[in-house]
């Protein structure tokens, strides 16, 4: 029995569609041609072409975006465009003033406890498969847990009056 060598070769014709005011419009750009061993192989630089083409039409997209804007956006500024918006609520005070650090303080734990939290739900998904050794996992983490939130209580931490 003989063998032929027969070459594959894949076709790939390259569409760019978009849609204004619910019209698609569909244009062909060209066809790319592949061979099997070009197309197996994931080191070859067209593999990278659809990323680079997305990319260039991202780029190009917000770059038109803003130039556009510049050019047809409003020429005059006022002070009452340059002031900032508030609701229609005058401002009061400067917006730069400190801020107490109690606040941030607040603000990582409830970000700390919060992922605390997002570490639970592989357990509760597995936890009939994990079985004892998952429970002891997750008691340990949580006591770890407990054992800073306690040192946080102990410190004072979450008082607010001085």
């Amino acid at each position: 029995m003989k063998k032929s060598n027969i070459l594959k070769v894949y076709s790939f014709d390259i569409w760019f569609s978009y849609s204004i005011f619910a019209h698609s419009v569909n244009i062909f750009i060209g066809k790319l041609m592949y061979t099997e061993t070009e197309l197996l192989s994931a080191t070859t630089p067209f593999s990278y072409f659809p990323i680079v083409l997305q990319l260039l039409a991202a780029l190009g997209f917000v770059g038109i975006t803003m130039l556009a804007t510049h050019f047809l956006g409003p020429k005059r500024k006022t002070e009452d465009k340059l002031i900032n918006f508030e609701s229609g609520i005058e401002q009061k005070g400067n917006a730069r003033q400190p801020v107490a650090i109690k606040y941030f303080l607040t603000a990582i734990l409830f970000v700390l406890f919060d992922v605390e939290v997002i570490f639970f739900y592989p357990y509760a998904v597995n936890f009939r498969d994990l079985g004892w050794e998952g429970f002891t996992a997750v008691l340990m983490f949580v006591g770890f847990f407990l054992c800073g939130f306690i040192y946080i209580v102990k410190k004072g931490a979450l008082k607010w009056e001085d």
